[in-house]
């Protein structure tokens, strides 16, 4: 009688030699595996079984006709991918080896692995044998012998394997039916339009949605119309202060005007005036908002009321500076109505799930989605982070209870061990349980993206990207276990009587110093105050403006007249201020302002877009549903957005990461439009994703689930069958036509154009 062994199936061959190497199968490799006295080790190269091609069923359903759609088969087939049959063959040949008793699942633990291997496992026709299911959040030696030390039985993830099925036959069907039916009823028209050869209208579940965001946005700034509006600021010198004009004459004087000109401005103030209760403006029709006028004479005749001069000391229009209205009536004074001063914490942000270190990548070092991905893969696969594809941004109570191996391995990292040392000297790990970057209700697969202290030798070996990538990993990890950043913050209400002594009207600042680094000190400062100012006034379309939706973001928001200070005797000055303390004024401006379009997405915030996809959900269950799922998954949106990008629907600026449709991508926007709604719209894939996640939870049947999605593929292939919106969809061709250069009508660029041709190729 020959002894049994157990078999190990990882998805890929980096993971499986991960598990070789705990598990000590130092036998002889094999071609395909690696076997030893008591285990065999396997591996899958992803995916090794497919759903077939609808001519598999039919012959002649290869042949695209609206008469063989809606395509609804009663049985799905599945086929060996082609060039991996080989790998098939083996994992196969394994899986029913007699000698091997017991099989351990070691695909990546989710719902995309769970699939992985119960594809290979129906089709290998496996009966009989006991299979259990690791489940890992690391591939460090630790986790992979807890992982199979704990492995449930198999059935214990059906729940979550029908979830995979059906997710997987959905949008099989959908882009199957809906791609074919749009196509033959519409394809002709887009490839008239711009004289092309081809022409197929490819539509996704996910992809379509995503697609009708990006195009949404960009009508958004297209149709935004700017609209300028002029808010009154006033310049207030500080007790025992001259002016601002003779100190400005001094400096001149002095040698070092720039010190002089720094020493000015400790002396003075500026406040922005907002149109109040108690103000002579207070809800009047000449207000663009509380904050300015429609119209720039509002403004000066204001500062008129106020004491200040009939002409500005400078027009502004040559240096670009606001313009200067000294004051003419010197009787009239300010008074600091509120002085309230309090302290403010800035507590670390969560920690990275892969959709936030998405964005942070693309917004910091330039790199797309999918390179992030890759680098995350590669770190998981290194041992050096935990598993990447996860929408957690907090850790598990499990996971914090073994916290300190994690940092006590940055100990080895130059960079980090500082801080690494000072969280085990000052134990501020031992409390992390009780804090927000721990919540066990957050976490479905898998707990945020952390380093794992291990494998830092190989650190200096990693490409720069990938180093990046880790620092950053690890620099928001170690960031959690330090105090908060804390802030003086002084909030000044002053008060201008006008010259007719009938109204007040007040004027608002803020001022923040930074007390106690904290978190900042591992973290890093961030910008300085001036820089931080500039760059605010000039932020390009490479900002991430989809993050402000975030918790972190909302948490760090600060009011947009308060200035980040630096200057600790301006502080000192401004402390000893009171309730009911004079000031002299020294001017009113005039400061111009317009409104601003929303930003372009950028590859980062896209993803942050389609993780908080529940913003454009008006349903408040929908939003609440999706808003733990959003639209794609973790592992799915990268790849997403690069078949998009791929297909020519979107553009993408590798340099800033910015992305726009292309002519092409907004024709099908219109086309989908006008021929199934639904598909853009957020809530479609949040449905469908409640629905799989009551599968997975068993709430669902399969048959519940199958029923409605074959009734509203019916529906809707029908609907583009009876309905004929070519003459609509030339009307809005003609109305994008001119918003693409003739180059960039389809997104490529060995395609010619005729000039006025809207966009047609010559």
């Amino acid at each position: 009688m020959f002894p049994m062994k157990d078999l190990f199936i990882a998805e890929k061959p980096s993971v499986a030699k991960a598990y070789a190497q705990v598990l000590q199968v130092r036998g002889g490799g094999k071609d395909g595996y690696m076997e030893s006295e008591r285990a065999v080790v396997t591996w899958c190269v992803g995916h090794l079984v497919t759903m077939c091609y609808p001519e598999a069923y039919d012959p002649a359903m290869k042949r695209w006709t609206l008469e063989k759609i809606p395509f609804l088969p009663a049985q799905f087939k599945y086929e060996v991918i082609a060039n991996v049959k080989k790998q098939f063959g083996i994992v196969s040949g394994l899986l029913k080896r007699a000698d091997i008793g017991r099989i351990y699942v070691c695909t990546d633990a989710g719902r995309e692995g769970e699939y992985i291997y119960r594809l290979v496992e129906m089709m290998s026709g496996v009966r009989g044998k006991e299979r259990r299911r690791v489940w890992i959040d690391a591939q460090t030696e630790e986790e992979i012998l807890r992982g199979i030390r704990e492995a449930k039985d198999l059935s214990a993830y059906d729940n979550l394997s029908a979830s995979a099925y059906l997710r997987a036959k959905e949008d099989y069907l959908m882009g199957i039916n809906f791609s074919r039916a749009v196509t033959l009823k519409y394809a002709k028209e887009i490839k008239n339009y711009l004289n092309i050869d081809k022409c197929v209208i490819a539509i996704g579940r996910v992809m379509t949605c995503v697609l009708g965001m990006v195009v949404t946005r960009e009508r958004e700034i297209r149709d935004f119309v700017k609209t300028p509006y002029y808010g009154v600021e006033g310049c207030f010198l500080l007790p025992g202060a001259a002016s601002a004009q003779a100190t400005e004459a001094q400096a001149k004087e002095e040698a070092d005007a720039e010190a002089d000109a720094e020493a000015a401005s400790r002396q003075t103030l500026t406040a922005a005036w907002k149109a109040v209760k108690g103000s002579r403006y207070h809800e009047s029709p000449l207000l663009y908002n509380e904050k300015g006028f429609r119209e720039r004479a509002s403004a000066k005749a204001l500062i008129s009321s106020l004491g200040g001069a009939e002409e500005a000391a400078n027009s502004g229009k040559e240096d670009g500076a606001q313009e200067r209205y000294p004051l003419a009536d010197e009787s009239i004074t300010a008074v600091i109505e509120k002085n309230e001063k309090k302290t403010e914490k800035k507590y670390a942000p969560l920690l990275y799930n892969l959709a936030e270190l998405q964005n942070d990548c693309a917004r910091s070092l330039k790199i797309s989605p999918d390179e992030t991905l890759q680098i995350a893969q590669e770190l998981y696969e290194k041992k050096l982070t935990t598993y990447h594809r996860t929408d957690a941004r907090v850790l598990s109570t499990a996971a914090a209870k073994e916290i300190e191996k994690n940092i006590r391995g940055l100990e080895q990292v130059e960079e980090l061990k500082i801080y690494a040392k000072s969280i085990i000297q000052h134990g501020t790990h031992k409390t992390i349980a009780k804090t927000r970057y721990v919540n066990d209700k957050q976490v479905t697969d898998h707990y945020a993206i952390i380093p794992t202290g291990q494998g830092t030798s190989v650190i200096k070996s990693l490409k720069p990207n990938s180093h990046a990538v880790y620092m950053m990993i690890a620099r928001r990890f170690l960031s959690v276990f330090f105090p908060p950043a804390v802030y003086e913050k002084i909030a000044l209400t002053i008060a201008v009587p006008d010259l007719e002594g009938k109204y007040t009207e007040r004027f608002y600042t803020n001022f923040r110093l930074l007390q106690s680094k904290g978190y900042l000190h591992v973290a890093g400062e961030g910008r300085k105050a001036k820089a931080e100012s500039a760059e605010k006034k000039k932020a390009d379309d490479t900002n991430q403006d989809a993050a402000d939706a975030t918790e972190d973001s909302k948490n760090n928001n600060r009011d947009e007249n308060e200035t980040v200070e630096t200057d600790e005797q301006k502080m000192e000055l401004l402390r000893k201020l009171r309730k009911g303390t004079k000031l002299n004024i020294d001017s009113f401006s005039i400061k111009e302002s317009e409104t601003t379009p929303p930003k372009r997405y950028n590859s980062g915030t896209l993803i942050l877009a389609m993780e908080n996809a529940g913003q454009f959900i008006e349903d408040e269950e929908l939003r609440a549903q999706i808003k733990g799922a959003g639209i794609g998954t973790s592992a799915t949106r990268a790849e997403i957005l690069k078949k998009l990008v791929g297909n020519a629907y979107l553009n993408l600026n590798k340099k800033t990461q910015i992305i726009t449709p292309t002519q092409t991508g907004e024709m099908i926007y219109e086309t989908v439009a006008a021929s199934m709604p639904s598909m853009l719209k957020a809530e479609l894939t949040a449905s469908w994703e409640k629905g799989l996640a009551g599968v997975a939870e068993g709430r669902i049947s399969e048959a519940e689930y199958m029923e409605k999605l074959e009734g509203f593929i019916r529906r809707q292939v029908e609907g583009v069958k009876s309905a004929d919106r070519s003459a609509l969809l030339k009307a809005r061709f003609d109305a994008i036509a001119p918003y693409y250069p003739a180059s960039c009508a389809t997104g490529h660029k060995n395609v010619k154009y005729r000039k006025g041709s809207g966009g047609r190729k010559t």
